[in-house]
């Protein structure tokens, strides 16, 4: 059996994790006390009206009650607003406040540099085939 180093997969959490690191770093010495995970909720409610959080949860790859923990705290710090959902009321609809819109257009220049900085020297063709293998690689584990 191969060490856990020697498989594409110990490589693709490094990729992972260093780029989380070096993205977090950046934009915590730009002045933002906000965590990626938090920009990211943030991010997927902004584009997603009305969604419910179990699939919050699903598109930011956390448990329920990590995104219910992160929710919890951005509508403390006033990023975000909750309300009642008007066809349920046992459901919440979530929406960004003023803050929470801010911090997002804000951040937008360094979440891309991020991007462009991680990506560097990496072509499109590069880009392409790597996200085709990761699509497969993901396909035939939720088979």
């Amino acid at each position: 059996m191969a060490k856990p180093q020697q498989t594409i997969f110990y490589s693709i959490e490094e990729s992972i994790k260093s780029y989380r690191q070096f993205a977090q770093k950046n934009i915590t010495n730009n002045g933002f006390d906000i965590t990626i995970d938090q920009g990211l909720i943030l991010s997927i409610i902004e584009e997603n009206e009305d969604i419910s959080q179990k699939m919050i949860s699903e598109m930011a790859f956390k448990d329920h009650a990590s995104v219910t923990r992160i929710i919890e705290l951005l509508v403390k710090r006033n990023f975000l607003q909750r309300n009642f959902n008007a066809s349920d009321r046992r459901r919440f609809s979530l929406s960004l406040t003023e803050d929470g819109k801010n911090i997002l257009k804000q951040m937008e220049p360094i979440v891309n540099l991020n991007r462009k900085s991680a990506l560097e020297g990496v072509s499109v063709e590069e880009l392409e085939i790597l996200k085709n293998i990761l699509g497969k690689i993901t396909a035939n584990c939720k088979k």
